[in-house]
């Protein structure tokens, strides 16, 4: 795909497994920065981009070609200014993103965290195991330039903040 063209502010992705902290950390980003946040869980169920159900995993299987098409015209416009809080990364166009976060936490703190959510059996465990092999960070790295994907620990409120202002100081750089 051709390099993006210059926007004036920046849009990111936000990503990491269930659990890591993407939506708490979205909206304080966007709070504090004045970008506009796109939770695509909530679009998805909000616009029924969905192409099935998974009885399996108990949740919704979204059709990406639907939501693609519902986020080009922004997303693939000049204006920039997203936070897009997702956990998968690998189907979105690479021309979109300016920046992709993929949360990291530690097991101790994530196991519980999901118990707490309801999820349980093969759910619980196939999400811990797609954070401890880093399946979401290996993604990134194989679908966007190396300089743009950007590990961040996400274990605790301290390490939420100092996040978000890292991210911020980003944003305040990107067009100057």
């Amino acid at each position: 795909e051709k390099r993006k063209m210059k926007r004036s502010r920046p849009n990111i992705l936000i990503s990491g497994t269930p659990g890591t902290g993407k939506s708490v950390t979205s909206e304080m980003l966007a709070e504090k920065s004045g970008l506009q946040y796109i939770n695509i869980g909530k679009l998805c169920a909000e616009k029924h981009l969905y192409q099935s159900y998974d009885d399996e995993y108990q949740c919704h299987v979204i059709d990406e070609d639907a939501l693609l098409d519902t986020l080009e015209p922004l997303l693939g416009a000049n204006e920039g200014g997203f936070v897009i809080d997702y956990h998968g990364v690998d189907f979105f166009p690479e021309r979109w993103f300016d920046l992709v976060v993929v949360l990291r936490t530690d097991n101790s703190v994530l196991y519980p965290r999901l118990e707490a959510r309801g999820y349980s059996g093969k759910k619980l465990s196939d999400n811990m195991e797609c954070e401890i092999m880093q399946v979401i960070l290996e993604e990134a790295r194989e679908s966007y330039e190396e300089g743009i994907v950007q590990e961040m620990q996400s274990d605790n409120v301290e390490q939420l903040e100092k996040n978000v202002a890292t991210l911020l100081q980003y944003i305040n750089s990107f067009s100057s």
